[in-house]
């Protein structure tokens, strides 16, 4: 019997990437709750079954015939930031490739991809951009990988890796950037290419190492390509059910009563599962090999197929994750909604599902068996400084409502690491928060009519706060006008003069407005001062883009927004099926990466001749 590995997550990655994509320590109002406590994952190789047919090294050797490279080692220091020669060091794989490039003599560009975390050859394998790109420009490919991912793992083992607190300390970000630091300055050096240029390149996770290393080593790389990076879902710089609200419009926008059903199917599971069988009846439903022993394990495998499908929602079939048809969420609930007349809910959520686990059809039943460490990378970075607040919503939301509960989320990191979360560790290390703890500032009273409104939302009237300007109030009813329903889209804070939006109650009271300042504006300002030369792409189908950056900042850090992209489709293999609004912006990437490197010879050049 054909069966696919266990489709929950295992230790490894979050966009990519989650609790297997629940809220992050949630509370919800109903009794499931998810079992894991870990912010929505980032892609990773446990999203989608091996091939049972290959082994990873036949794997890798296929791949190395499509993008051919050799796979290098680097003795790497476990503490960049420590003078100690007490620590062990650790052997970084990394792919490299310079087949293309021209040469330290006429400065041939290093494009180095920053790696995710997970196994570095599944992320080559997915990011065809860059070795496409790499003969256009004579440049050299680089794949280095995370640390304590993969192979690159200290202490000689995983299991000894990730044995405590005192083992895994050195898993984080700042370590991680200095690794790609500190190996691509001895590479360089080892071929007398240090005049060589080096641009980044990343997606999802790795898309914000990316811009975080051009911030903390511009001297290093001139620029950065950061694709679905969401560099702002930290603290309460955009809304914490931001994520899930872009989930659930995905489905909405394809079809409501596909929507309904989804949501209508957690309170069907929940009664399902008090049953004296119900968790046996559950079991045949969702066709498992095991009996199912909790309704929650149940909850996260759904939870994690509606996510990953939202961040997959390509125009074209797509083997990214999961083998899966142009896009997929149209396919998951047309097999929803056209179920014969009598078909239960539950039976209608297995057939739409089925579309992501299983469209090949090869697997006759699901395993939900745990990772056997219990523990992964990413849950300790979630519980270190990776803290990304999920929330999901009453009413705009396909799932129960939840809030972000942080005092769960603490409890849990200690009991699982004995280690306290920092929250504010990221914005504090790489800049994003500034107008204080609670984020809300009153301005005002106003008087909310029913005019424009729908489903309790007013328009203010001409009695509002003298602060106010009329430009505010004018965009504010526009947007009114468009989101009768009351659903302003986080994405749209740009909207607003000012970058301020407003949240009302019912019409007809006196009610007190206070005005969300977004922390965004902070985190632009430190940019624009102190940045350059970083490619934020987002596509606003991804779930992540609501915690990216989707408008320019200064003249050389653009926001490159597409309607209909998914989750860093910029960076994948260029195929005859690409849209034009996707060869677009892939030009536009292009065309961006060709200044830096004219802008930089030129001032070599410059030095040159002086």
């Amino acid at each position: 019997m054909a069966r696919p590995p266990s489709t929950t997550t295992k230790p490894l990655l979050s966009l990519i990437l989650l609790s297997l994509l629940l809220p992050l320590c949630s509370s919800r109002s109903s009794h499931l709750r998810s079992s894991k406590r870990t912010p929505p994952r980032f892609p990773t190789r446990f999203s989608r079954p091996n091939k049972p047919q290959l082994t990873t090294k036949q794997r890798t050797q296929q791949q190395q015939q499509e993008y051919r490279y050799e796979t290098r080692y680097f003795e790497q220091s476990l503490d960049h930031f420590s003078f100690s020669d007490d620590l062990p060091t650790f052997r970084q794989r990394y792919l490299i490739n310079t087949e293309h490039w021209v040469g330290p003599n006429l400065m041939g560009p290093i494009f180095l991809y920053c790696g995710n975390e997970g196994e570095i050859v599944w992320f080559a394998e997915n990011t065809g951009l860059v070795w496409e790109l790499a003969p256009r420009f004579g440049a050299m490919v680089i794949f280095p990988e995370h640390r304590y991912y993969g192979e690159s793992v200290p202490y000689g083992s995983l299991d000894e890796a990730y044995k405590n607190a005192t083992t895994l300390s050195h898993l984080t970000t700042e370590q991680a950037i200095a690794d790609f630091a500190v190996l691509i300055t001895n590479l360089k050096q080892n071929l007398s290419a240090q005049a060589c240029p080096v641009v980044l390149f990343g997606g999802s996770y790795g898309g914000m190492l990316a811009a975080w290393m051009r911030l903390k080593y511009p001297h290093i790389a001139i620029g950065a390509l950061a694709s679905s990076a969401p560099i702002l879902q930290f603290e309460d710089i955009v809304p914490p059910e931001t994520f899930y609200d872009i989930v659930s419009n995905s489905f909405r926008h394809e079809s409501t009563s596909c929507f309904n059903t989804i949501k209508e199917s957690w309170d069907a599971l929940e009664s399902e599962g008090s049953k004296n069988d119900g968790l046996m009846q559950l079991t045949k439903t969702f066709h498992f090999c095991q009996k199912l022993e909790r309704v929650d394990d149940l909850y996260n495998w759904l939870d994690s197929a509606y996510s990953y499908l939202a961040m997959v929602n390509y125009p074209y079939p797509a083997n990214f994750m999961m083998p899966l048809p142009g896009n997929p969420i149209k396919e998951v609930c047309r097999k929803i909604d056209n179920c014969p007349e009598g078909t239960s809910v539950l039976e209608r959520i297995f057939e739409g599902v089925n579309v992501y686990y299983n469209y090949t059809g090869e697997y006759d039943c699901f395993q939900l068996d745990d990772d056997p460490h219990g523990l992964d990378g990413w849950n300790w970075q979630a519980c270190t400084e990776m803290v990304m607040p999920m929330s999901t919503s009453q009413d705009t939301s396909m799932y129960p409502a939840s809030d972000f509960n942080y005092t769960y989320y603490k409890e849990d990191c200690w009991n699982s690491f004995r280690v306290k979360p920092r929250p504010k560790w990221i914005t504090t290390e790489f800049g994003g928060h500034g107008l204080g703890e609670g984020g809300f500032e009153v301005v005002g009273f106003v008087l909310l009519s029913e005019a424009g409104g729908g489903d309790g939302l007013g328009v203010a009237e001409e009695e509002r706060h003298e602060d106010w300007g009329n430009d505010l109030v004018e965009e504010r009813e526009a947007v009114v006008a468009e989101y009768s329903d009351g659903v302003i889209p986080s994405f749209l804070e740009t909207i607003f003069v000012c970058e301020e939006s407003m949240f009302f109650s019912d019409p007809g009271t006196l009610v007190d407005i206070s005005v969300f300042r977004f922390h965004v504006k902070d985190f632009k300002t430190a940019l624009k001062m102190f940045g350059s030369n970083i490619i934020f792409a987002n596509g606003l189908l991804d779930p992540w883009s609501g915690g990216g950056v989707l408008e320019d900042v200064s003249e050389s850090i653009v926001s490159l927004v597409t309607e209909k992209g998914a989750h860093h489709l910029d960076l994948r293999a260029a195929t005859v099926e690409d849209p034009n609004w996707l060869l677009e912006q892939r030009a536009s990437e292009i065309k961006l990466i060709e200044g830096w490197l004219h802008d930089y010879y030129r001032e070599k050049k410059t030095v040159f001749a002086s």
